[in-house]
């Protein structure tokens, strides 16, 4: 066992010395003596295998050789695949060889050239359609189908506004599916001027203004469905009105001064709104007023006897749109019927 001991030490090469500075103090180095185990010797290389391995010459790395050309090219790929030959295929032809397409890698490119792009002549080219908006100005139709809130109701003036410019003879048609300055469930969401300021604007423009009542009219709304020209105020056969008092936002803590103002300008604006509902209606102030102390629900047959609309629009008779000019005459307005011919 001792022979053994030897003839393996001998094969180990010494660790050598650790030079430490005097002013640098040893470290503390863990007790070895709390391992169950004491942990065998590190073998190092020999000195003669490392400066062997040293030695060993390198083959020089040609960039432009076959092989590793190929191996750079192994990492590409054909982007599109090569479709038939076939009329099912021949609508995205013009798609594949678009140059606009490019691999989502960068560094990878397309295999071989790129085809010219095949357009089918039999297919007219497909153009961004209009915005609803402008289909719903060139029908002259204004829609009002939120609550009156501050930007609603600077839309609703400015379409209105906007179409009497255009042409102060041909009408303008309201489309009201609308809760007026409330949300459905009663409770306040704008002042009780924002509903009059689209009034004075429909009495202020040259137009008739028509009206359709096409869901839900409540409040303001209501005024601005019986403030509609005279024998042009329809009403869907589902739809309902409802007119009621209006209601005071809550404000918190505030002063009995304050409290009392408040309450009197809601009561200036109900007699106002009632006045002027009384007006359009053909009713009496107080009857008005009578009627909304409570929520008063009107379908077609009451609100017809109100007076707060005339009739119900019966199809391919009543207008309640303008004509909408046809898809040809839609292109050579905006300039793309020139183009394609160009």
């Amino acid at each position: 066992m001792a022979t053994g001991s030897a003839l393996t030490l001998r094969h180990v090469s010494p660790r050598p010395p650790v030079s430490m500075s005097p002013s640098a103090s040893p470290s503390p180095s863990p007790s070895f003596s709390s391992f169950p185990h004491s942990l065998p010797k590190r073998r190092t290389r020999s000195s003669s295998l490392v400066a062997s391995a040293s030695r060993v010459p390198m083959p020089p790395v040609d960039f432009n050789d076959p092989f590793i050309s190929g191996l750079n090219a192994a990492d590409s790929f054909d982007f599109w695949p090569k479709l038939p030959k076939s009329p099912d295929f021949s609508r995205y032809q013009d798609v594949v060889a678009s140059s606009s397409y490019t691999p989502s890698h960068p560094g990878k490119s397309l295999q071989g050239p790129t085809p010219p792009a095949h357009i089918d002549e039999n297919r007219l080219l497909m153009e961004p359609p209009p915005d609803l908006e402008s289909k719903l100005i060139f029908a002259r139709i204004v829609c009002l189908c939120l609550p009156l809130v501050p930007a609603v109701s600077e839309l609703v003036i400015a379409e209105l506004l906007y179409l009497q410019g255009v042409n102060p003879q041909e009408p303008i048609y309201m489309h009201i599916n609308s809760t007026g300055t409330a949300r459905d469930d009663g409770e306040p969401v704008a002042l009780e001027s924002e509903g009059f300021a689209v009034y004075d604007t429909m009495m202020s423009v040259k137009n008739e203004v028509h009206t359709l009542l096409i869901g839900t009219a409540a409040g303001h709304a209501c005024l601005l469905l019986a403030a509609g020209t005279k024998g042009k105020r329809y009403m869907m056969p589902r739809a309902r009105a409802l007119i009621q008092q209006p209601r005071m936002p809550s404000f918190g803590e505030m002063s009995t001064s304050d409290l009392v103002s408040r309450a009197r300008e809601a009561l200036i604006q109900r007699n106002k709104f009632a006045e002027l509902l009384g007006k359009h209606t053909g009713n009496s102030f107080e009857k008005v007023e009578k009627l909304m102390r409570a929520p008063f629900y009107m379908d077609f047959d009451k609100a017809k006897e109100f007076g707060l609309v005339d009739k119900m629009p019966v199809r391919g008779k009543d207008k309640i749109m303008a004509d909408v000019p046809s898809p040809e005459e839609w292109d050579m307005r905006a300039g793309v019927a020139e183009s394609r011919e160009g």
